[in-house]
């Protein structure tokens, strides 16, 4: 083959056949599993941890199963709580990993290529937790069938959860076919062929704006909750959405080098970094503008602001979470416009972890619980999530971040050919998930 030959023209010149294809995928699923159980002593100790929290956190769920709601903080008067507003925050992460596709394949960032796949494994991560705080938050999961299309009473397209349902699911198949061809594609030491994957790709990211845009809907389309009813509830959730997807993978990044083969470029760490500095801001901006048009216009649909920023007759429950969450957005924004503070890097770390907690704050507890005081019966009924609640919380965290520390070590090992097919060729010292025909090679 000469230097001039495409991937596509190359894997032409030496087709696999069908058969082996067939034989080499489940060979593909006994290696994962098996290498699911190797690791270092770190590996082990984390993986033990994050099983253990997941066990308290079944054992939990079993007790909310054996009981009922009843052993949860919810009542009629507040029916949304921990449950939803971690399944809110978890869409925005899931969101946020496109903040590694759009440069990469919209601008050809080479060093973001480099690194994609960590974002889109996030985002099937993430989408696994957001779906399992749904069916917790059911009470009864064994009514799940009924928002399946087809299947159960879907009320497709009059219902905003329907939709909820078809664009948070498509996200998660989108992004599982995406990293599941190219880890798989690397495992066989062949190049990609963009006709697979590329079109995919560009769909997700389409897609990642609809799955935010579309839970904001759901909120905001709730006559009787004054406190969603805004234009601007869908584009908060973006702007949240594209600074703790970031944040999140930039602490990621830090930490691959030091436990794989895997080297991460500088620049795609920069690029992150840049998109924060902007969407730290944007956040902000709009949740001023929020605060102004509650609180100057005043009027009675301005309780539920005044309850979570103020408290509200002797009720102040979430008055100490919303301005801790403020307090960290702002001090990470400081740090992020700050070339003397983020230079040091355990002051910027501390930065993404504290804007990480204070949109999770923002967008979880600060925004759904308010909703729903005071009612619509204009009683004030506190909500503090129990700890059945916190305890389902954290199991449904552990388990998802063992899925994607099992992902990421999967899709690592692939890009830097530990992962390999027995026999298969390397692919030039590629460590990439997008692997595009280079420029040179197009030209010619």
């Amino acid at each position: 083959m000469t230097k001039g030959t495409t991937l596509t023209e190359r894997d032409a010149e030496s087709p696999e056949p069908a058969t082996q294809h067939l034989l080499s995928y489940p060979r593909f699923l006994l290696t994962v599993a098996w290498r699911a159980t190797e690791g270092t002593w770190v590996f082990y100790a984390w993986m033990t941890l994050l099983t253990a929290i997941a066990l308290v956190g079944a054992n939990a769920w079993a007790q909310q199963m054996a009981s009922g709601m009843a052993v949860t903080a919810l009542t009629d008067h507040v029916s949304w709580g921990l449950y939803i507003a971690n399944f809110t925050f978890l869409v925005g992460l899931a969101a946020g990993g496109v903040m590694m596709v759009v440069p990469a394949y919209l601008y050809e960032d080479h060093d973001m290529h480099d690194v994609v796949i960590i974002g889109e494994l996030l985002a099937v991560a993430a989408l696994i937790m957001a779906l399992a705080f749904v069916i917790v938050d059911l009470g009864r999961p064994d009514r799940f069938w009924h928002m399946m299309p087809f299947i159960g009473r879907f009320h497709w397209p009059v219902s905003m959860l329907s939709w909820d349902v078809l664009v948070l699911n498509g996200y998660l198949l989108l992004n599982l076919h995406v990293s599941g061809y190219l880890i798989y594609m690397r495992y066989l030491g062949r190049r990609p062929n963009p006709r697979w994957y590329v079109p995919f790709v560009f769909l997700s990211i389409v897609w990642a704006f609809s799955i935010h845009t579309v839970t904001a809907f759901l909120y905001s389309g709730l006559g009787g909750r004054p406190f969603w009813n805004s234009a601007l509830l869908a584009p908060r959730f973006l702007a949240s959405a594209f600074v703790t997807g970031p944040a999140f993978i930039v602490l990621v990044l830090q930490v691959i080098p030091k436990f794989s083969k895997f080297r991460v470029p500088e620049g795609a760490v920069q690029r992150l970094l840049s998109i924060m500095r902007v969407t730290v801001l944007i956040n902000l901006f709009m949740l001023a503008s929020e605060l102004f048009t509650l609180f100057y216009g005043g009027g009675a649909h301005a309780a539920s602001g005044i309850y979570l920023f103020f408290g509200l007759h002797g009720h102040a429950e979430l008055v100490p979470w919303i301005w801790t969450a403020v307090t960290f957005n702002i001090f990470a924004a400081i740090v992020l416009l700050t070339p003397a503070l983020y230079r040091s890097r355990a002051v910027l770390n501390t930065a993404l972890v504290l804007t990480f907690i204070g949109v999770w704050i923002e967008k979880g507890m600060g925004l759904i619980v308010p909703g729903f005081i005071p009612s619509t019966l204009h009683e004030i009924v506190p909500y503090l999530p129990s700890t059945v609640e916190w305890k389902v919380c954290a199991g449904i965290w552990a388990a998802g971040l063992a899925v994607f520390t099992l992902a990421l070590k999967f899709g690592l090992q692939a890009m830097t050919g530990e992962l390999r097919a027995p026999g298969a060729p390397a692919l030039d010292g590629d460590v990439a998930g997008a692997a595009l025909t280079t420029t040179e090679e197009t030209a010619q």
